[in-house]
This record gives structure tokens, sequence and C-alpha cells, in this order.
């Protein structure tokens, strides 16, 4: 069998669909509870570049396959139990930088497509911080976050040290984080790190109305938005008002603005179509 032959026969283990303007990205590994693993890395970045790229694309939601979302690293493969003795842990590899472009957490925070994760079960380590590198989150009743980073000697290695303090404030991301506790998917509201809890099987379908109805949006308008919010995070007041303003320069000369004015005047439904 040729590589390229190999490369087409390797399991998806992550699953990509568009559909309405809404791509649905899925972590497709339900047998090991969507761990981690190197390929799984490789195809979610490639599929939220993918999603990201494509003018049809409005909105992402990211999901997972089977009982759980993501339980973490593929810790066989970090300590080199897989067979191999490859793992991070075993000594055999040692990497002193990250190649920023391609790391999922990185690509996720840099998307300009609004992200929703709609968390069918547990996500814990790996899994909880991509969640939360997401810009909503809808729990399934079932579904648990656990930070349990410092409980298994790491620290939260993929963006929740940074996210964490940003959405619930220093004292509750401390305390999160040095218990290493776990949250119900109805505590994660009460903390701020979700914004409901739905029966399980109506998570895909609630994510998908909240997704619609962004995508029912003019796509530059809230790409644009969400830049300045992001830019927001970490410039003054004046720098930002400024900024605000050079990036409604140019959306006041597209044909959304056009519609958008003209459907509010005539009482209408927008039809907006991103240019």
């Amino acid at each position: 069998m040729s590589k390229a032959q190999e490369k087409t026969a390797a399991p998806q283990e992550v699953l990509y669909d568009v559909l309405e303007h809404i791509a649905t990205i899925t972590l497709n590994a339900p047998e090991r509870m969507n761990t981690i693993s190197g390929p799984m890395l490789d195809q979610l970045t490639a599929r939220l570049l993918e999603a990201n790229a494509d003018k049809n694309v409005r909105v992402v939601i990211l999901t997972g396959a089977g009982r759980a979302f993501c339980a973490g690293l593929d810790l066989r493969a970090m300590t080199g139990g897989g067979g191999g003795g490859t793992g991070i842990l075993s000594g055999s590899i040692v990497s002193t930088s990250l190649d920023l472009r391609n790391t999922p957490p990185t690509v996720l925070h840099e998307m300009e497509k609004p992200t929703i994760c709609a968390l069918n079960g547990g996500a814990a380590g790996y899994g909880m911080d991509t969640a939360l590198g997401c810009d909503m989150r809808i729990m399934a009743k079932s579904a648990k976050l656990a930070a349990a980073f410092c409980k298994r000697g790491l620290v939260p290695e993929s963006g929740g040290t940074w996210f964490l303090p940003r959405l619930i404030g220093w004292e509750k991301a401390a305390k999160l984080i040095f218990t290493g506790r776990t949250l119900s998917a109805e505590e994660s509201v009460e903390w701020g790190l979700a914004s409901e809890v739905v029966p399980d099987e109506e998570l895909m379908p609630r994510a998908r109305a909240l997704a619609k109805e962004i995508a029912a949006n003019a796509p530059l308008a809230v790409q644009a938005a969400k830049r300045m919010m992001r830019m927001g995070l970490n410039e003054p007041f004046p720098e930002h008002v400024h900024h605000v303003y050079l990036q409604l320069l140019p959306l006041m000369r597209t044909e959304d603005v056009k519609e958008g004015m003209t459907a509010f005047m005539e009482k209408r439904q927008p039809n907006f179509v991103g240019r």
C-alpha cells in the first residue's frame, strides 16, 4: 500500500460537515472517549482552518461522538503505552518550542467564525480547555467539566490558565485549577463556564438553533465583532475605539449593510450574502 493509500485509509478521528452555513466538527474516537491523539490534533487543526477559510461557513459547532466530548490527552500515547514507547513522558521526545500556527488551541482562538461547543459528555483536561476556547458552550445534562490537571501533575497545557481568569475571575479560576474539581453541567452554568444546560437529546438541535440565529446575521459584521472583542481583551479603551472605527469604514461599503438598512426600513428579514 502506498503512502497516499495509507493516508486515505487512516481512520477519520475528526468528522466534518457543512449544512445551512453551519460547519459541524465532531471528535470521532468514541471507543477511547475522544482522548486526543496526534492524528486527531492534526485533523482538528485542518478542519478548523478549512471552516475558517470557507466563505459558505458562518458558524462552527464543535462536539464529540459517543458519551464523552473529550476525556483529555491520550495518556497511553503520552507515556509510550501504545506500544511504540515514544510518548512525551517516556523521555525519547524533547521539544523546546511549539509551532503556534498548527496547534488547535491557537487556531481555535484565532478563528474569525463564531464557535459553539456542544458538550455531549465529559470534558477533562485538554478537552475542557478546548471547550473553553470556543465562544459559547451549551452542555448536555450529563456533561461535566473536569479541571484535573494538577491531579495528574500537570498544568492546563492548552489555554486554561489564560481562559479561566478571564471567564470567571482570578479566585474562581484558582479554586478550580488548584483543586482539580469536576463541575456538573448545572455547576458549570453557575460558575459562568457555560450558557445553558439542555436534556442530552436536545443538545444538537439547540446548538444548531443558536448557530442558525447567528448565521442569519451579516457574516462580515459578526466576524468583525468577534475580531474587535478579541483585540479589546488586550488594549486600552481609546485605542480600541479607534480600531472599531477603522473596522466600521469598510463594513459601511458592503452590500450587507445596504441590505440590512433596506430590510429594516421595509420591515422584513434581511438576506445577507457576505459581501
